[in-house]
């Protein structure tokens, strides 16, 4: 089904209301108009869940960035290694010399002069450094765990895209196949009134619904247009055909089906909960890295320079200062922090107050994961609960239809029961095709809130749906023509 809304009609007012049918006319074709527009700025295909998640994982900005931000993350050990392995410095300069004489310290000579040396200095206790790589190495589980936990956000922002856009579809079926309805209705009551057996009052009201719905048709339209470009940021492509959830199909409860075992499970295995702990871990050595800074520090160092005294104004020195020596040596040399300015104890404290907040935050991570685990298993208990009271909901709905439109046959209805029964149906529809989504949602949220959430799962939602059959929505536009069967007034040829 296209989401452009279908052509209305003839309205039996038309003809008393040329202004209103032609504000309506051009409604209907702007809305034509745009929905072509943007079909076709965005080249269309039909896909399913896994097909929508492979193109995401390969299109999606957000997700990108959280690779990026995981490659990223995993240069901390290596720099954090780089902190316990030697290294090597080459230094050129040039300096300006004087020499004195030991007694009386007359300049003997003076002058320009360069230098080069090469140094190599190996930590042999660096209790910060050794820290440090302790540090990293929890950091990086951090970002590993970070990158899952952006993973299954894309799961679920691509699911809740995908469900949006079937929703919309539907919605936009039950409003049509409504206004079919009340166009029916509406022929109805014109009839009944030309031959003298209705008040001009229903065919007014008949006129008033369906002028809404087409209003209500608009909107819908609009809606599917913003809920395929949702769709379209996460996966690159705007379709225009994805396989749908038959109403049929039965939903599957969770398991375990106690309630508890899945808080337990959040509670110990959430990823946001995982991080935190992580987290904590890491700040707890940020307090051992500052108090590192009392600490004294042992290198092994060894250098080889020379310079050169070209530059010097007397020509005639020893034997032992002219020519380029060649200095070299090897030693240990121990750096004990004395005063620090401070600094040090500062650091410290800060380090301290750093990891009661990643402590606090570790808390605040298992609540949350325990509310969360509450809320959606509620959330699908609830929602296969609500799905059997609206199909239960569906059936009275017909019956009530059906009842209204025999009692507005015989006198003992009004043509306003009618239309308020033919409401009430297709509510229930669209109630019922978005309960059964929102379902699924809160399925794959509760185990994103258990930590489990992963593509197994979307290919176990997947094999729940079938292709679409001709136009979107088109299963919800056969069930709303079945709700139509038994309830079309005689005489209305369809």
């Amino acid at each position: 089904m296209s989401s452009s809304p279908c052509a209305a009609p003839p309205s039996p007012s038309s003809s008393s209301d040329p202004m209103r049918d032609g504000l309506r006319k051009k409604l209907v074709l702007l809305s034509l108009v745009g929905a072509g527009l943007v079909g076709s700025s965005l080249p269309a295909a039909a896909q399913d869940l896994i097909q929508s998640w492979q193109a995401a994982l390969a299109r999606d900005p957000v997700y990108a960035a959280a690779r990026a931000a995981y490659r990223a993350g995993q240069e901390r050990l290596p720099q954090a290694r780089a902190a316990l392995r030697p290294t090597v410095t080459a230094e050129v300069g040039a300096e300006y010399l004087e020499v004195r004489g030991a007694s009386n310290l007359s300049r003997a000579d003076s002058g320009n002069r360069g230098t080069w040396a090469l140094a190599l200095t190996q930590p042999l206790f660096d209790r910060a450094a050794w820290e440090a790589m302790d540090q990293a190495r929890l950091l990086v589980a951090d970002n590993e765990v970070a990158l899952a936990q952006a993973q299954q956000a894309l799961i679920l922002r691509l699911s809740q895209a995908y469900f949006d856009v079937l929703a919309a579809q539907d919605t936009l079926a039950a409003i049509e196949a409504e206004k079919s309805a009340v166009a029916e209705q509406l022929a109805f009551a014109k009839r009944n009134f030309e031959l003298g057996n209705a008040t001009v009052t229903d065919t007014h009201e008949a006129q008033s619904r369906y002028d809404l719905l087409i209003a209500q048709e608009l909107a819908a339209g609009n809606t599917l247009d913003l809920a395929r470009d949702t769709l379209a940021t996460v996966t690159g492509e705007r379709p225009l055909a994805l396989a749908e959830l038959p109403y049929e199909t039965r939903l599957p409860a969770p398991v375990p089906a106690r309630q508890d075992d899945w808080i337990t499970q959040a509670t110990r295995a959430s990823l946001a909960v995982q991080r935190t702990q992580l987290q904590t871990q890491a700040a707890q050595r940020g307090i051992e890295i500052a108090r590192s800074g009392h600490y004294p520090r042992l290198d092994l160092r060894a250098s080889s320079g020379s310079a050169t005294n070209s530059g010097l104004q007397n020509r005639n020195l020893p034997a032992s200062l002219s020519g380029r020596p060649l200095d070299s040596n090897v030693g240990v040399v121990l750096s004990i922090p004395i005063y620090t300015g401070g600094g040090t104890s500062s650091r410290v404290t800060e380090q301290i107050e750093l990891a009661e907040q990643a402590r606090q935050n570790a808390l605040a991570a298992r609540l949350e994961a325990e509310r969360d685990a509450r809320q959606f298993f509620s959330g699908v208990t609830t929602g296969l609960a609500r799905i059997r009271a609206l199909e239960a909901g569906e059936l009275s709905s017909r019956s009530a239809v059906q009842a209204n439109r025999t009692g507005y046959e015989m006198g003992v209805r009004i043509n306003l029961d009618v239309l308020n029964a033919q409401q009430q149906l297709y509510t229930t529809l669209r109630d019922l095709a978005r309960a059964r989504y929102d379902t699924v949602m809160a399925s794959l949220r509760l185990r994103a809130a258990t930590g489990t959430l992963s593509e197994s799962d979307l290919e176990a939602v997947n094999r729940l749906l079938v292709p679409a059959t001709g136009e979107a929505g088109s299963r919800m536009a056969e069930r709303a023509r079945a709700a139509r069967q038994a309830t079309t007034p005689p005489g209305v040829t369809r």
